[in-house]
C-alpha cells in the first residue's frame, strides 16, 4: 500500500501521502497532521513509541527513493481553504512546473520567505507526491498549496501579477509591491500565453556582464525563484 502511494490517484482516492526521513517525521510529530502509521527500523524504534517495526528490505519496498529512510509515515492529505483575496498578501504561482525537485524546493524558498500560499496549474507536480514531500524538507507542513484552474484565478484578481520572462524588465530597476503574485513557469518553455494574458508585470533577472555572451539559456526555476522572492522582501 505504501508504495501504492507514490501514485496521485491512489493519493487522492485515500486521502494519504508519505513521507520519509527522520526530519521531516519528527516534525509531523509535533505538527497538526494526523499520522496514520509509521515504520521504522529497529534500531530507532525508541525514538517513535508507536512505530511499527520494519526491516531494511521492508522499508526499501515502501520507498519510492533512490535511497530509502529508516522512517516512513502514512499521514492524512490536509484540506485547505482556498485563499479569499488571492494577492493581497506576496503569493507565488507555478505554471506546469514539472519537477518533483523544483516544486519542492519552491515551496522551501516560499516557507524561508514567509509566502504562506502557492497557486498550481492542474499540470503543476503534486505537492504531495513522495519525492516533492521529500525536497521541501518540512516546509510542506507550513506552505499551503492549492491546485486550480491558474487562469482563471490569475485574470479575475485585482493585485499585481508579476510574470518571470527571459525579456522582461530587470527585477532591481523596478518598483516591487509586497502584494501581489509571482508567476513562476515550466522548465522548458516558461510562462504560458493563457497565463501570460494575466500578468500585470514582467520581470527578468539581468544576466551579468550586460551584453555578455551567452553561456547558459536561462536559470533553473527554484534558483530563478529564490532570487525573486529575495529581491521582493529586500524591498520590505
Amino acid at each position: 500500500m505504501v508504495r501504492s502511494l507514490a501514485d496521485k490517484r491512489a493519493r487522492k482516492e485515500t486521502g494519504l501521502f508519505v513521507a520519509e526521513g527522520g526530519r521531516i517525521v519528527d516534525e509531523l510529530v509535533g505538527s497538526s497532521f494526523t499520522i496514520r502509521r509509521i515504520f521504522a527500523a529497529g534500531d530507532i524504534m525508541h525514538l517513535y513509541p508507536d512505530a511499527e517495526e520494519a526491516s531494511t528490505k521492508s522499508l526499501e519496498r515502501m520507498s519510492s527513493l533512490n535511497s530509502p529512510a529508516d522512517v516512513i509515515a502514512l499521514v492524512e492529505m490536509p484540506h485547505y481553504e482556498f485563499p479569499e483575496n488571492i494577492g493581497a498578501e506576496l503569493t507565488l504561482a507555478l505554471d506546469d512546473v514539472q519537477g518533483p525537485g523544483n516544486v519542492g524546493t519552491i515551496i522551501r524558498i516560499a516557507d524561508w520567505f514567509g509566502i504562506r500560499d502557492i497557486l498550481c496549474s492542474h499540470a503543476t507536480a503534486d505537492a504531495f507526491s513522495p519525492k516533492v514531500v521529500q525536497a521541501t524538507m518540512g516546509s510542506i507542513l507550513r506552505v499551503h498549496t492549492h491546485h486550480c484552474d491558474l487562469a482563471k484565478i490569475l485574470s479575475s484578481i485585482g493585485a499585481p501579477v508579476y510574470g518571470a520572462f527571459m525579456s522582461g524588465e530587470s527585477i532591481y530597476d523596478l518598483s516591487l509591491s509586497q502584494e501581489g503574485v509571482i508567476v513562476m513557469g515550466n522548465e522548458g518553455r516558461g510562462i504560458s500565453k493563457e497565463i501570460e494574458r494575466a500578468v500585470t508585470g514582467r520581470i527578468a533577472i539581468p544576466r551579468y556582464p550586460v551584453g555578455g555572451a551567452l553561456s547558459i539559456e536561462s536559470l533553473n526555476v527554484a534558483t530563478a525563484t529564490a532570487i525573486i522572492c529575495s529581491e521582493f522582501r529586500r524591498r520590505r
